[in-house]
């Protein structure tokens, strides 16, 4: 595999993790509002309550301060050297990033990740987050 090659598969993976933590930040309040209508108390486990509050909470920071995802960055940076082009590529990497990158100016983006994260924190307040799973005798 050539330099290049090498380049284009790290920004596919780069890419689908990004695209990963945008699905665990989006499902998992849904998960964490289904699951306690459910009583699945694993939803509530502080150290995965933290993990999503600490991932929008970063996302929202870097909207304010007007900078970009290092993620993004990281894809961008590995696609020049691949030398191809930054938003080009094959069929599943068009889709995933046009699921991604939307075409909307930055303030829009900026309200969107603070009412999401406004909504992340009400579900602390909702559902406060456990220590431990509380198991059922």
């Amino acid at each position: 595999m050539n330099n290049q090659a090498t380049y284009q598969v790290f920004a596919d993976i780069t890419l689908l993790l990004h695209i990963l933590v945008v699905v665990f930040v989006v499902i998992g309040l849904i998960v964490i509002i289904v699951g306690n209508w459910f009583k699945w108390q694993w939803v509530n486990l502080l150290w995965l309550r933290l993990l999503h509050l600490t991932t929008i909470l970063f996302v929202v920071a870097e909207a304010w301060l007007g900078l970009t995802c290092p993620l993004t960055t990281l894809e961008m940076w590995l696609r020049k050297k691949a030398g191809g082009h930054y938003y080009d590529g094959g069929f599943v990497q068009h889709w995933l990033q046009q699921l991604l990158y939307w075409d909307f100016p930055s303030w829009v983006f900026t309200i969107l990740y603070s009412l999401f994260a406004i909504l992340v924190v009400g579900t602390w307040i909702l559902y406060p987050p456990q220590r431990k799973n509380k198991r059922v005798k």
